[in-house]
């Protein structure tokens, strides 16, 4: 009987153990689905040093040190590990997630394929693991496709029921760019389980990439992630860094919010310093995140020095107004540096395509640094996966030589936001044309021209733009050049019901067939009646009138008069 009842309380007791492991293994991926990095750290690592073999829990640590951008310690503990567990699938898959940060796609590659061949392909966990590393959205790194081919294998294994996998797919469908399946994703994963915030939030994540103009939709879907689950942080992150530039206030009710309920950050010091940026504070904000760097020891957030960078240009600009020239190089000089420091000690993943962008703006400013800065915003440009994003990108540095009058290097850059929008619009042509025609490529001019004229057949300026451009390279008009684009403009100016909305276009195209038929043509009919419409326009333009009186008096195929002969010099007389 006795032997009996310590059995049974051998049993109860490793029961109850296996419950309480298994129920500290769902609070640490529960840490990880609120990221709350630390807390999963802090819980996987003590499963960990109690249980050293256990492949689960060893990879859910590595993912708690990735999530706190601890890359140095996952590689650590994933290749420790791999020492003596080579062939335990998860670490495998956590080593290729470490090499993916890395860049070294090759190595990933082949860590990934090992992991799932030695689990057959038949474990959800390891082609969940080998999915997200390659599909999250937030990092350039990885293999989108590859990412959606693991996570739909996972899917059709018997007992599928993982709305983490079905989210990772819809994730991986979004860096793939295709949004529609990544919404189809994330509601199969609300279907298996209705209370899962992260793929409300995801959705909207879908919606906001695509522009401004869903705003009410991606909006509703963070809401009802907040409705949903409150204490799911990373929707009140996105929404503190959304209203930070357009409302400073509702941006930090949501920045508290999002520090209520996450971990103990030390980049809390941090948002708070960006959020003195964001009021406006700017000197107040580099004190601010000073006293960071100061209290953070060796190993400052490196966004602290990208703070300083930004809130130092926005500095240069108000000196420059004040007009205080001496504190605005200063200001540059400092914001150029600080960007720099903060690109040495930022990992390349985390660099923004804005980062890239305001640090060419900057360059542009210095002289011999045009090369440099068209590189980083081409970087910019290819980092970002937003459109607006990259227009913004482009424009800022044709713009930039815009101001510098360097009109043909400003029309090359008014050029890439053609080729890269998909909807471009007529000021979008104009200003590529007009800057190669200020740049005397009237070529070039003429051409972007005619294809404002294809998108908008109605619209006289683009006709009367080519005109222009056609004229400047046929400045006597002897070729005629700009005969059919003047043409046009003409019978389109006539037709229209309110003539003062294109007087200034009919009037030149009338000006330069006064001169063409006269000079040209030969032909005084047509001038006069050239002259009498424009007449009509502007009766009281001295030159017109100055004309009509010349062109009534003279008959443009007479023969030029023979210059007058020289007078002979007079002899003096004596």
């Amino acid at each position: 009987m006795n032997k009996l009842k310590t059995a049974c309380l051998f049993l109860f007791f490793l029961c109850f153990v296996q419950v309480n492991f298994a129920q500290s293994m769902e609070q640490g991926k529960k840490f990880l689905y609120y990221e709350r990095y630390q807390s999963a750290r802090d819980l996987f690592k003590q499963i960990v040093d109690k249980e050293p073999l256990n492949e689960v829990a060893i990879y859910y640590l590595g993912q708690a040190y990735i999530g706190l951008e601890d890359y140095a310690g996952a590689k650590k503990l994933y290749l420790e590990k791999l020492a003596t567990s080579p062939n335990s699938p998860l670490v495998l898959a956590g080593v290729g997630h470490v090499e993916l940060i890395e860049g070294k796609s090759a190595d990933a590659r082949n860590h990934f394929e090992t992991a799932i061949s030695l689990s057959e392909g038949k474990r959800i966990d390891v082609l969940n693991a080998v999915g997200y590393a390659n599909g999250n959205p937030d990092s350039k790194n990885g293999d989108a496709n590859y990412a959606i081919q693991k996570l739909k294998q996972a899917t059709q294994i018997k007992k599928f029921n993982d709305p983490e996998v079905l989210a990772n797919l819809g994730d991986a469908y979004r860096k793939f760019a295709d949004g529609g399946n990544a919404v189809v994703s994330y509601n199969e994963a609300l279907r298996l389980d209705p209370n899962y915030a992260r793929a409300i939030y995801r959705t909207g994540r879908v919606y906001q990439t695509q522009g401004v103009a869903q705003e009410p939709l991606y909006l509703k879907y963070y809401n009802d992630a907040i409705a949903k689950d409150p204490a799911y942080a990373p929707v009140y992150a996105t929404l503190y860094n959304y209203y930070y530039n357009i409302d400073v206030n509702k941006s930090a009710e949501y920045l508290n919010k999002w520090l209520a309920n996450s971990d103990d950050d030390p980049k809390a010091c941090f948002y708070k310093a960006s959020m003195k940026y964001a009021q406006g504070f700017f000197l107040e904000s580099i004190q601010a995140a000073d006293a960071c760097i100061a209290a953070e020891g060796s190993s400052p957030y490196p966004n602290l020095y990208g703070l300083k960078a930004y809130a130092n240009d926005k500095l240069e600009n108000a000196s420059l107004k004040a007009k205080d020239t001496a504190a605005a190089i200063k200001y540059r000089e400092n914001a150029k540096a600080l960007f720099e420091e903060y690109f040495k000690n930022q990992i390349s993943d985390k660099i923004g395509g804005g980062d890239y962008a305001a640090y060419s703006a900057i360059l542009l400013k210095l002289p011999g640094n045009e090369d440099k800065a068209a590189m980083y915003v081409l970087k910019a440009v290819d980092m970002d996966s937003i459109e607006a994003n990259k227009v913004s990108y482009l424009k800022g540095m044709a713009q930039a030589f815009d101001n510098q009058k360097r009109y043909k290097e400003a029309a090359e850059w008014y050029k890439k936001v053609l080729d890269l929008k998909r909807n471009y619009t007529n000021v979008d042509i104009h200003n590529t044309a007009y800057n190669y025609y200020r740049a005397g490529n009237y070529d070039s001019a003429a051409y972007y021209y005619q294809l404002y004229e294809t998108k908008y057949p109605t619209d006289v300026f683009g006709f009367y733009m080519e005109g222009k451009s056609l004229q400047a390279k046929d400045s006597t008009g002897v070729l005629g050049l700009a005969v059919t684009a003047y043409t046009k403009v003409v019978e389109l100016g006539e037709a229209a019901p309110d003539k003062s909305k294109v007087k200034n276009q009919l009037s030149g195209a009338y000006r330069f067939f006064i001169e063409y038929y006269y000079n040209q043509k030969k032909d005084k009919a047509s001038a006069l009646t050239y002259l009498d419409k424009a007449l009509m326009l502007e009766p009281e333009d001295a030159q017109l009138l100055a004309n009509k009186e010349f062109i009534s008096n003279n008959d443009p195929n007479a023969p030029p008069k023979p210059p007058k002969a020289p007078k002979p010099p007079r002899t003096p007389r004596k």
